[in-house]
């Protein structure tokens, strides 16, 4: 992980107000910010059920795979553009 990335994000919100949503973004920027290796070794997403992981996991996963599908940029959800903002890269990039 890069020298500018605090060590420890947390996020405090009530039951509705798109912590998931956070999340799933979050680690995705983290994920996708280093280009060699096993970077999700290194991220710690802790909630307090199972039912949220499951959730969150099943996220991830989910926009992994819309990301490297052939659905056309405007068709992608907004954290592709997102993404594509945070990293500094082009949808092409990011569907590799």
């Amino acid at each position: 992980m890069s020298a500018s990335v605090p060590p420890f994000r947390i996020y405090n919100a009530s039951a509705g107000s798109g912590k998931t949503y956070t999340l799933t973004r979050e680690y995705l920027s983290l994920l996708l910010s280093v280009r060699k290796g096993q970077p999700f070794r290194k991220i710690l997403a802790i909630t307090f059920t199972n039912k949220a992981v499951g959730e969150l996991k099943s996220r991830i996963l989910e926009a992994l795979e819309v990301f490297s599908s052939d659905r056309t940029d405007a068709a992608m959800p907004e954290m592709f553009d997102y993404l594509c903002q945070t990293l500094g890269i082009d949808s092409g990039e990011l569907r590799e």
